[in-house]
């Protein structure tokens, strides 16, 4: 389980209960949206995704459309065959829901950039902006940007990578400025690992303590959150090679984040078992980047 799963299990309840899940993924399945009853609702920079010669109102794909209805409406006495139809079904009542309410999301202005993250941030926008009519009054999406395992070339790689970031965060955040809610939403980094912070030779390899970029109206901004590490080698939180030994804790800048989002105090360690060895929950968030 992920903890933006565990936080949906805690506080789907203040969304619609219409079979379209708080969790929107531009990227497919992942743990991170993944709760005990939560789960990633799969879009991608399209729309919804149906099941292919599904749609459609004459010819063949109304034939099949017609066949995939008549079978998930009936009633089976097996177990497996009576949920497998119901959650067909509800798949194809969610996938009507989302598309209906694209269909009514205002156009925007703003243009995102025609690369793969700013498509996909784009659809982001076009679903934030319909959250009335999904019934949403709090939401996650997830956005996967791959390439960053620089063995080779890391700073020709990331010179170009790390435009294509920039220019699609910000125009994101002019496109939630066009819609008045850049302070209810927060646009956050992560990742597996982080690099080296001295060379192979042609690039880095595999490190530990790396950092994230956090943004939002609601976001105390232009500022570096936790220590920063000593640029010399044999520094003292370095462990050899540039591998540096993190000084903030991953749950820590998580906490910060789901307390925001509205889990209370209380329930903090559920969404993050471990916090406790980091931080003693409270309704002030461990790190400060975020103002409530």
């Amino acid at each position: 389980l992920g903890w933006g799963g565990r936080t949906a299990d805690l506080i789907n309840s203040l969304n619609a209960d219409n079979g379209v899940s708080m969790n929107i993924s531009m990227s497919g399945n992942n743990v991170w949206q993944s709760g005990e009853h939560a789960f990633p609702y799969a879009a991608s920079r399209n729309g919804s995704i149906s099941l292919r010669g599904y749609d459609g109102n004459y010819g063949l794909n109304g034939i099949r459309g017609s066949a995939i209805d008549s079978m998930a409406a009936q009633e089976y006495q097996n177990l497996f065959e009576s949920s497998f139809a119901k959650m067909t079904k509800r798949a194809f009542d969610a996938h009507e829901l989302f598309s209906s309410a694209l269909d009514e999301a205002p156009d925007l202005a703003t243009a995102l950039p025609d690369t793969n993250l700013g498509n996909d941030l784009e659809m982001v926008l076009r679903t934030i902006s319909a959250n009335s009519a999904l019934g949403a009054r709090r939401q996650t999406f997830f956005v996967e940007i791959g390439g960053w395992d620089h063995h080779d070339d890391v700073l020709g790689n990331q010179e170009a990578m790390l435009a294509v970031v920039s220019q699609a965060l910000g125009a994101f955040y002019t496109g939630l400025e066009e819609l008045g809610l850049q302070n209810n939403v927060t646009a956050f980094t992560a990742s597996d690992f982080a690099r080296t912070l001295t060379s192979n030779g042609r690039g880095t390899d595999h490190a530990w303590g790396g950092n994230h970029i956090v943004l939002g109206g609601a976001v105390n901004g232009q500022q570096v959150y936790g220590q920063y590490p000593e640029l010399t080698p044999d520094g003292a939180t370095d462990v050899g090679r540039g591998r540096i030994i993190p000084t903030t804790s991953c749950d820590e800048y998580f906490a910060e984040l789901a307390l925001w989002f509205g889990v209370e105090p209380g329930e903090i360690a559920t969404v993050l078992p471990n916090i406790g060895r980091f931080y003693t929950p409270s309704a002030v968030g461990p790190l400060g980047f975020l103002s409530s």
